[in-house]
């Protein structure tokens, strides 16, 4: 009764029309049986991965379901659709930062719909300086930021489905597989639509607490979708994502089209060669750079820089410095020829038909995931809900369903205690008391000794109900090499975020994900597949059965067996795999981001004067390239830093500071001048006369009491320097300049970062768009110890974050957009103070910016060090040579003995 597969581009083109001719002017076309209805391929829309393509012609306003769900001998076209979808519902908003987990927007969230934009994800370029342009992010935050369809609580049952007065209201975040989730969006080319008046929410007539399946399946099911114009054979299917996602699209589309097939920049000393997507935020940051904001320093004494004076006070038509020297090496400045014939060419991107395939060329490079074969209805199975049934006979070794699938955390599932009105948000989420476990563990497949959980992505495949081991009809297997499934999922898992698929495509590369680690898999939703497959022959309406595994058997006939009033929540247990299904790589491993370099430090020290970039526990792979490395120090060179701390008094100026002591309170982002000499014995007359700044920084806005303190005047200025070369920083700075094979560096900004409590903090780079030439080095002074991880790094897929503490004598160094933050924290707050200030803990920590300062980048750091803080000494990139340069590649500077166009040869002084 089925169709050979060898007969199929036959067929494509002897489609029939099998509507009685009341229904000819809708102009659809059922299919013959057996044919493909709905087809997942490489997406007719550039950089988006995977599509859904119809298989027939549809008129508008009808219901897609009838027509792509293919047919089977003896079908009835008016009947209702073979296959409808559902909906399942995602109960805790708190799934990822700044309240959980290491990801802004974890992989698995793209395929969620959101209640509201961002409702399960921080969206990252909100929240973060510089920016981040769309085209840098590896993972595209997909249905976070979408708003296009809508899924609620109260949606439509028996009693109000004819009620014309009801609406649904209560809307929340839904997972919904099938058409819900794998449809792209086109905003100008939108096809289709949910049909919300067809949904319905119910327990299939079962009852709580009674009925142990209440509540172990989701109630939220006949979800159908319609057309709202013509949707010719071939065609992709789009939904309405919403404003949001379609202005953030279309401003990522347009840069990865810019940097395409363009090669990474070669830069010495890195780890891997510099990607072409920072250079739209190099472009945009240089914009940036003749905007000069006023220095406190230049309010106070007019002090002059370069050519012009300080913007404070420019008069008439004069200009600042920066305008004198534009920042123009950037490639991203100069766009050739190429890059302006690509955008007139792009103008055509949207003529009619680009987003239809031949079948033909379908059916050799997709994957049918609907044709007639299976049918969703009830189970008759106790305690069940829905379930999908055979159409015709399938035979033994037949692929039932092929669905992609997303790929989570266990924690993902737990729902934590959390309190949306807590007052800190380090506070929203207590992860010392789990509550429960979202409805999804029910859908999800799994190992028990494996981090990672799978679920199913395609239409049909999560209604397939439990069979055990006697009456299970279909397993799950892997695609099989060879196979057009093994060699989409290739393409899919394996192409890059700037690949646009090819048709000459050769799959070398198939199941991927196995020899990955969990971790990385999980980067990487919809982008892996497994298969259902018949294990005998199954008859015309026999349902489709699994082995759920024998932890599942018994977790559920413990529940089934317990008094209704003696359980202790709903149903929750996830799919087992078959043995041996799961990868040796997958079991026994962590699911978290740790930093190879830090990870085992008693046994694997780092070496003082060397810089490594951070690389990956899991896979060995750089945290970044670009800007994320850890420098060795001089041994014992923590101490003597704090050292020369305490004796300056600056660390007597933090405790006192931060524990608002009489006269040494400031209110948010003020800032004043202290000699902190004056308050410690250990101080000399030289110390004395030293003058540092202090500012309280965005306290209101970021809540914290972060507090800078950094030299004012120019003998606190030469004094923290000397005392940086003392206690043997010139290693780490050496450690640097030969890295990355610098001709020389100048230290141009020092500052101590003190505080005591953090509820949130801006991930932020302090130095960004200088040619690649610059360095944050930041180290500590006083931690605290037994505390959480202090300091967030941004990977460079701006997506993963990974907290990291201080450690004596090593220091991290971030370069060019080095992202990073502070992590939340609350050792002591004075406005909570029970009278202990003198013993309260504080840590403190010191970052050195250190750069090749040259014609390349002198216009671009002096625009950062003239930033919205307090700069004394904005005079310095006045002109060049330098006027102190603190290592040379020849080895004849030093931080205590500069070289420089600002000082004598001989230094003695």
């Amino acid at each position: 009764m089925r169709l050979a597969t060898a007969l199929l581009p036959f067929l494509v083109l002897c489609s029939v029309d099998a509507r009685s001719s009341d229904d000819d002017e809708r102009r659809g076309d059922i299919l013959p049986p057996g044919q493909c209805g709905l087809y997942l391929a490489p997406s007719s829309l550039p950089f988006a991965g995977l599509g859904l393509f119809s298989g027939t012609n549809i008129p508008a306003d009808t219901p897609i379901n009838e027509f792509i769900a293919g047919t089977y001998p003896g079908y009835d076209p008016n009947g209702p659709p073979l296959w409808t979808d559902l909906a399942i519902p995602i109960a805790d908003d708190y799934k990822a930062l700044p309240y959980r987990g290491q990801q802004r927007h974890p992989s698995w969230l793209g395929y969620v719909w959101p209640k509201q934009v961002g409702a399960l994800a921080q969206m990252w370029d909100s929240e973060t300086f510089p920016r981040p342009e769309p085209g840098l992010a590896e993972m595209d935050p997909g249905l976070q930021l979408a708003d296009g369809i809508e899924f609620f609580m109260d949606d439509y049952n028996e009693d109000t489905q004819d009620d014309d007065e009801f609406e649904p209201s209560h809307r929340i975040n839904a997972f919904a597989p099938g058409l819900g989730s794998l449809a792209n969006h086109d905003g100008d080319f939108v096809n289709i639509d949910r049909h919300y008046r067809s949904s319905r929410v119910d327990y299939n007539f079962q009852t709580a607490p009674w009925d142990a399946g209440v509540g172990a399946f989701t109630p939220h099911h006949n979800m159908l979708y319609t057309t709202f114009r013509d949707v010719e054979r071939g065609m992709e299917l789009f939904l309405d994502y919403g404003e949001a996602f379609h202005d953030h699209a279309l401003k990522r589309n347009d840069q990865l089209r810019k940097i395409q097939g363009k090669k990474k920049r070669a830069v010495t000393g890195f780890a891997d060669d510099i990607s072409r997507d920072w250079d739209f935020m190099e472009e945009h940051q240089v914009k940036q750079c003749p905007t000069e904001l006023a220095t406190e320093k230049a309010k106070r004494e007019r002090l002059k820089v370069g050519m012009g004076v300080d913007s404070s006070i420019l008069p008439g038509d004069e200009r600042p410095y920066t305008e004198y020297r534009p920042n123009d090496h950037h490639p991203a400045d100069q766009e050739d020829e190429e890059d302006e014939e690509d955008e007139e060419d792009n103008d055509d991107d949207k003529r009619y038909g680009w987003n239809v395939k031949p079948l033909e060329w379908l059916y050799d490079n997709g994957v049918c995931l609907s044709s007639g074969k299976l049918w969703t209805g009830t189970s008759d199975a106790e305690y069940t809900g829905r379930a999908v049934f055979s159409t015709a006979g399938i035979a033994k070794g037949e692929v039932v369903l092929t669905t992609p699938l997303i790929a989570l955390r266990r924690d993902d599932f737990r729902i934590y205690k959390s309190d949306p009105d807590a007052e800190h948000v380090r506070d929203t989420v207590d992860k010392s008391t789990v509550i429960g476990d979202e409805l999804l563990f029910n859908y999800a497949y799994g190992h028990p000794d494996s981090p990672m959980l799978l679920v199913p992505n395609a239409p049909m495949a999560n209604f397939i109900n439990h069979g055990g081991e006697e009456d299970a009809n279909v397993q799950i297997r892997w695609p099989t090499a060879g196979s057009k499934t093994a060699r989409l999922f290739d393409w899919a898992y394996n192409r890059q975020k700037g690949d646009i698929y090819d048709d000459k495509f050769e799959s070398t590369n198939h199941n991927a994900w196995l020899k990955d680690h969990p971790i990385d898999v999980m980067e990487k939703s919809g982008k892996l597949a497994f298969e259902y497959v018949a294990l005998r022959d199954i008859e015309e309406d026999e349902e489709i059965l699994i082995d759920y595994g024998p932890l599942w058997d018994d977790a559920w006939y413990t529940c089934q067996a317990t008094h209704p009033y003696a359980r202790s929540g709903y149903f929750r247990h996830s799919i087992g795999v078959p043995d041996g299904f799961y990868p040796d790589n997958w079991l026994d491993v962590t699911d978290k981001y740790e930093i190879a370099e830090i990870q085992d430090l008693e046994n694997n020290p780092l070496e003082p004067g060397v810089a490594l970039p951070m690389t990956w526990a899991h896979n060995g792979k750089a945290l970044s390239p670009k800007y994320g490395y850890i420098v060795g120090l001089e041994k014992g060179f923590s101490d003597r830093f704090l050292a020369y701390s305490e004796e300056t008094g600056v660390i007597e100026l933090y405790r006192k500071l931060l524990t608002e002591q009489e006269g040494f309170r400031l209110e948010s982002d003020e800032f004043t001048t202290y000699k902190p000499g004056a308050l410690t014995n250990t101080s000399n007359a030289s110390d004395e006369e030293m003058e540092f700044f202090a500012q309280k920084y965005k306290a209101n806005i970021y809540r914290f009491n972060m507090h800078f303190i950094a030299a004012w005047n120019e003998a606190a200025r030469k004094s923290v320097i000397d005392g940086l070369g003392d206690a043997g920083f010139d290693l780490a700075v050496k450690a640097v300049g030969e890295r990355f094979g610098y001709d020389n560096i100048t230290c141009f900004h020092a500052s101590y970062m003190g505080m005591t409590h953090c509820d949130k903090a801006l991930m932020h780079s302090d130095i960004y768009a200088t040619n690649d030439k610059s360095w944050n080095i930041v180290f500590p002074l006083i931690t605290v110890e037994g505390t959480e991880p202090e300091l967030n790094i941004m990977a460079e897929d701006m997506n993963t974050v990974v907290g990291v503490h201080y450690l004596k004598d090593i220091a991290y160094a971030m370069g060019d957009f080095g992202f990073h933050q502070t992590r939340p924290s609350n050792y002591f707050n004075p406005s909570q103070s029970d009278g202990e200030e003198s013993a309260a803990p504080i840590r403190v920590v010191f970052g050195a910016y250190c750069s090749q300062i040259d014609e390349t980048n002198i216009a671009m750091l002096r625009h950062i060090y003239d930033g919205d803080d307090p700069a004394p000494f904005a005079d310095q990139f006045t002109e060049l040579p330098m006027r102190e340069i603190h290592w040379t590649k020849t080895g004849s500077a030093t931080l205590r003995y500069p070289e420089g166009s600002g000082l004598p040869e001989t230094c003695e002084n």
